[in-house]
Order: structure tokens, then sequence, then C-alpha cells
């Protein structure tokens, strides 16, 4: 069943995203309608590229679900001109603190400071974490966004990497976990971070580690609270092409003088070829360093030698089926609870948005 999008975050797709689409009947009441918030933390550049990432996953992992996605940002995020014009037609982050999503996923963003605490939408982040426990089923929470809650939940403090831990790392599947299932017993999944949560602090505080990897360490894991907290250091939600642009647009800030050194290449990404090719650019750009280089990067025709498509649908899909199962558990309880209604009591009608997938 196609995704679809509260009105707010409806207003801001192009006039043709759902040309020829027929409306999606959203029920409420219904189990198999389910609706996430997405808090896109991201930079103002990459604000529209998170929404499509996670549109296409979502779409991809809802099956005959009806998804109902709901953008939204946190309001202490610095931002430029273009990116706070971007996040003002996103939903009111205010409207939700007395509301109940079905799930929630909460991206990362660049660090401006050494310490978490010190980033000026920490109050903000922190206020979401204990709303999350007590308004969702379940909440994912990704990259940076992954080290803030594992630090205010348990004081588990980030660890800073020698080198940025870039590239598309192979992991294994650790546990049996429902999320799990369906997923092959080795996966790769690409990783975009200059920080770790170290995989020993985190079992030593509890929490449950799905995949690793020896040479990224933990790459999602989980912990059961009120609502179920679901942890990535990687990025499923990525496209084959993420990382390639993400290393373009790095080495534009090394050519431009805006970074002293040359930025790693992504590990495990390219083949062999583009690695000379890529490394070749580099011996060029330590002794010509102008923009004008960039153009030599030939973007349209480099790839990730890798997929991991197919594991982050699979992944998300069973994130989406618990939150079914959640709601149908909770529908029954209401249920039991609340009188039958009175013979002539009309149904709730159901909320009708636009098809957006």
């Amino acid at each position: 069943m196609p995704l679809c999008f509260d009105r707010h975050s409806f207003r801001q797709l192009p006039p043709n995203y759902v040309r020829g689409k027929p409306p999606v009947k959203f029920r409420d009441s219904d189990a198999n309608c389910v609706e996430i918030g997405l808090v896109n933390n991201m930079p103002s550049a990459a604000l529209e590229t998170t929404e499509r990432q996670f549109r296409a996953l979502l779409g991809a992992a809802s099956g005959g679900l009806a998804v109902r996605l709901t953008l939204l940002a946190l309001p202490d995020v610095p931002r430029t001109d273009a990116g706070r014009r971007h996040v003002s037609v996103y939903s009111d982050i205010n409207d939700l603190w007395d509301s109940h999503l079905d799930g929630l996923i909460v991206t990362g963003t660049e660090p401006r400071t050494p310490s978490l605490k010190e980033e000026p939408y920490w109050g903000s982040l922190t206020r979401l974490m204990e709303w999350a426990e007590r308004h969702t089923y379940s909440s994912v929470w990704s990259c940076l966004a992954a080290h803030a809650a594992v630090l205010h939940i348990d004081g588990i403090v980030r660890r800073p990497l020698s080198d940025k831990r870039f590239g598309v790392f192979e992991c294994a599947k650790v546990s049996d976990h429902p999320l799990m299932a369906g997923v092959p017993a080795r996966l790769h999944m690409p990783h975009s971070r200059w920080n770790e949560a170290p995989e020993d602090a985190l079992t030593a505080c509890g929490y449950r580690v799905l995949t690793n990897s020896n040479d990224a360490g933990a790459d999602a894991f989980v912990k059961q609270r009120k609502s179920q907290f679901v942890f990535f250091q990687g990025h499923p939600e990525y496209h084959p092409e993420t990382l390639l642009l993400e290393y373009r647009r790095d080495i534009g800030r090394f050519l431009r003088g805006e970074r002293d050194a040359y930025p790693s290449m992504p590990l495990g990404y390219f083949d062999e070829d583009t690695v000379g090719a890529l490394d070749a650019l580099r011996e060029r750009a330590s002794t010509d360093r102008r923009e004008e280089l960039l153009r030599e990067l030939p973007t349209e025709s480099l790839a990730s030698r890798h997929s991991w498509s197919s594991e982050a649908v699979c992944i998300y899909r069973n994130w989406l089926q618990y939150l079914c199962a959640q709601k149908a558990r909770s529908l029954r309880t209401r249920q039991r609870r609340s009188p039958f209604r009175a013979a002539g009591d009309k149904a709730p009608e159901p909320v009708e948005a636009s098809s957006a997938i």
C-alpha cells in the first residue's frame, strides 16, 4: 500500500509528486495503519535527500500496510536560510507533546561541539527522547541521535575515532531478535561517523546488539524501555550513491580550503579501477589545489560495489510489523476497557491523505 503524508508534510511535495495516484484511506482504528514521525535534523543541504531516502525505504518496507509519515525537525538545529525555509512547512514539533505516534525516526546531524550536551539542540532532543518512551511503541535513533540517546539514557559517552569511519562494512547478525527475522547471517552496511558508542559499554548497560562488525563495531542495537528503542550507528537508509556524494562534498571542502586534510576514501565502496582513479585525483590535488578538479570526479559513472537495500528493507519491514502488532494489542485493550457503542452510533470516518509513493 502506498506511503502517505500528513497534511502539513504533503504541502511541501512537488505538484507532480502524486499525479495520477488515488487517495489513501488511513484509519486510525486499523492496526494495519501506522503513523510515523520523521524528525529530520540533517544539515540544510541534506534535508531533501534524507526525506527521499526514508520515503523510499518505508515505501518499500510497507508492503500491505498503510504508513502515514509526518515530517518534523528540532527547532534548535542551526540552519541556513534555505534550510529554515525548507523545514518551515514541516509539522510543528510542539504539536507532538500532547499526542501519540506509533513510531518515530530521529536522524543525526553534523556535530558542532566536542560534547553532545553542549549542542544547542540538546534540551529539545532529550525532551524528544522522554516523549518517545511514553508516546510511541518504538523509535529509531540514527548515528549522532543514537549517541545522544545512549548518553542521556545510560550515561554512555561516545568515543572519538582516530579517523572517520567511512565506507561499507561487512557485519554479522549476532542476535535472533525479531527485528532481524529474514536478515542474512552476514550483510554489508554503510557507516559515516567520527565517533562510536563502544559495544562493551552498550552490553554492560543492557543493550542488545543485533549486528556488529570487526572493523566498525556495533552496527544495530536495541533496548526495551516502556517503548522499544532501536539504534543504528550505520545508515541502512542510504542510497547507493550517498557515500560517493559525501566524499565529493568533502573533497570540495578541501579544495576550497575549508578543511586542512584531504578526506579519506570510503572503505569497501569502490572497485579497484575506481580506487586507482581517485588516488590519482588525490595526488593532483596535493599540488594543484583548486575546486575545478571536482569536474574530474565522474559522479554519474561511479557507484557502490555493494548493495544493502534488501537487508534495510527487511529490517524496516520487521519494525513496521512490530508497530502494527503493538497497535493491535493496544486497540484490543482499549476495546475491552470501553463500553460497546450504543446502537446507531457511527464508526469514525477514515482520514484521507494524499498518496506519496
